[in-house]
């Protein structure tokens, strides 16, 4: 697997492996074993990025990572996330209070059978709380050894400066792809100009953008895309059904699939972009793996950039919405 880096200091595989699905949003879930399984494979193939947070189950998904990672702990990188009130086992509003914090990373560590958290985002900016003190407070937990590197989720661009000013940001986190490309707007130069990595959840499309989505597709109830109007209204996904259209162009030229497609466009965007795409199946996961070796040439870059379609649809909830800080 080839090697990126994040920020200055951290190394990863060029691809991660994005564990929600494995306890959380898109049922139904794998049984633990073959959770486990799971993991160990990406492992065992150089994944060495692997990407959790507490409020996946909650503390579920967590668990699962540290039972299944534990006997390669040093040849990997785990980030998870705080940011949420917890104290009764289901997410209750935002909390990124630095005493919250401080409990959050010892249960986290417990819970991951670790000694240090790699990478430890912010999971959503709270807006009651200064990031000055959360970026403070994981400057400590640093300090202590507890914390290797700081992340942020979902940020906007004045938050990052900020949080950047106090301690240093290695990544930050949010949804970038074919579809959702908003981050290009002011996000990703804001991170090119302070040296910090990228990483974009739901590389995918949460799902879409593998083809094996269409307007008569129904999802499974607490399935998380059930929320999203991008998947609820079939008229925007009918309208959508353009961007794989278009991406499966591009993959019979190639003797690729659309998700390998798809992936590849956004290593090919920055060196400093690192994916983490999920799954809860082995030939999934080596189908995206693939993707790390698909060089698409600035004239295919070039045919999607031009053909690229107008999306349809919110990409979250207004609930969800209000709790992206922009």
């Amino acid at each position: 697997m080839k090697k990126r880096r994040l920020g200055q200091h951290l190394e990863v595989s060029a691809l991660g492996l994005g564990c929600m699905g494995l306890s959380s949003s898109f049922p139904p879930f794998p049984d633990k074993e073959d959770a486990i399984a799971l993991l160990r494979a990406a492992a065992d193939r150089g994944v060495t990025f692997f990407d959790t947070a507490q409020v996946y189950g909650p503390f579920d998904n967590e668990e699962l990572v540290g039972e299944a990672l534990e006997l390669v702990r040093d040849q990997v990188v785990i980030a998870t996330k705080f940011g949420w009130e917890l104290s009764t086992g289901t997410p209750n509003g935002l909390d990124s209070r630095p005493e919250t914090i401080r409990t959050s990373v010892d249960d986290s560590l417990r819970r991951l059978r670790t000694d240090r958290i790699d990478l430890l985002y912010q999971h959503r900016v709270d807006p009651n709380v200064p990031i000055e003190d959360v970026a403070g407070t994981v400057k400590e937990l640093i300090e202590q050894g507890k914390v290797k590197h700081f992340g942020l989720s979902e940020a906007g661009v004045q938050t990052i400066r900020r949080a950047h000013a106090v301690q240093p940001v290695t990544a930050l986190q949010s949804e970038y792809s074919l579809w959702w490309r908003e981050p290009e707007e002011a996000i990703l130069p804001t991170l090119e100009e302070l040296g910090i990595g990228f990483v974009p959840f739901s590389p995918l499309g949460k799902g879409f953008l593998t083809g094996k989505i269409d307007e008569n597709t129904e999802f499974a109830n607490g399935d998380f895309r059930n929320t999203i109007p991008r998947f609820t209204d079939s008229d925007s996904r009918r309208a959508n059904l353009g961007f794989v259209e278009l991406v499966r162009t591009i993959a019979e030229r190639k003797g690729a699939t659309t998700a390998q497609v798809a992936l590849a466009w956004v290593l090919a965007q920055k060196p400093w972009i690192v994916p983490i795409p999920g799954t809860t199946k082995l030939h999934r996961l080596d189908e995206n793996l693939a993707a790390a070796d698909l060089q698409l040439t600035h004239d295919d870059l070039r045919e999607i950039e031009n053909a690229l379609p107008e999306a349809h649809g919110a990409r979250y909830s207004e609930a969800n919405q209000r709790m992206i800080d922009r």
